[in-house]
Parts: C-alpha cells; structure tokens; sequence
C-alpha cells in the first residue's frame, strides 16, 4: 500500500471548489468544521491549496466557466485522488438543470466518487459522506 493511500484513510486533507452555488452548501461544509460537528476528528483537514490535497469537494452547478477551471484543477491534483460532490447542484444541477449556462453535471467533466444528496445536505449527511468516503478507500485498499 502506498503511502499517499496510508494518508487518505488516516488524514484526508480537502480542497473545497464552489463552481457557482447558491452558498448553501459552502455555509454546510463550514459549520462541519464548528465544534459542534466537529469533522476534524477524522483527520479531515481544509487546505487552501490543490497541491496539497487528496479530496476534491465540489459544490454548486457548474457553469461553462468553472467547469474549465474545475477540469484544470482536478488535472492539477496529486493522484490518486477523490473528488466529493456535495448538493443537489453538484450532482444534477438542481434548479439549474434547463440553464443554457449550466449544459452538463459536473460528473461528465471529472469522475466523481462519492455524491452527498441534499440542498442544502444537513453536516451530518456530509459526515456520513465523509466516513462512506473512507470506508471506500479501505475496501479499495484491501483488494490490493
């Protein structure tokens, strides 16, 4: 087992992407990092740089200008890597979906590998995302 593999089940660190959201989304993941929910307990940790992170989290529905910057930015990602998609927006461009602005869901431009429902999805939920997210790797991990 690699040790860029080792780090995604013991510390993930996160690159957060918002490629047109309402911030619905942005204000759920940030109360995940208040004490009350407290996601750092898992080793999650927000970084401010795509060089340095495992996860990709995407919220919002990606309009013809972020998707370009989002495609360039996964390219830019150390691998392996994982991307998060988080909201309704996120998975099928929500209330965006007959936008001539909007002509794709985010998971036709990059492979996305875990989806977290809801609009706005509650902090428990993308915990819940999270801890799916880290069971993945490890049952990815052990076929190896």
């Amino acid at each position: 087992m690699s040790i860029k593999l080792k780090a995604l089940l013991k510390s993930p660190w996160v690159f957060h992407l918002s490629t047109g959201s309402c911030n619905n989304c942005d204000i759920e993941i940030l109360d995940c990092l208040t004490p009350r929910f407290d996601i750092e307990r898992f080793g999650m940790l927000l970084v401010g740089s795509i060089k340095h992170a495992d996860v990709l989290l995407i919220t919002g529905s990606g309009n013809r200008k972020s998707m370009e910057r989002a495609k360039r930015l996964y390219e830019q990602i150390p691998k392996p890597c994982l991307v998060v998609a988080v909201g309704e927006c996120a998975l099928s461009r929500g209330m965006f979906i007959h936008s001539y602005n909007c002509p794709v869901p985010i998971d036709k431009i990059i492979p996305v590998d875990v989806y977290i429902p809801g609009c706005p999805p509650k902090p428990e939920a993308i915990i819940a995302g999270v801890v799916k997210l880290i069971e993945k790797v490890k049952k990815d991990t052990m076929k190896k």
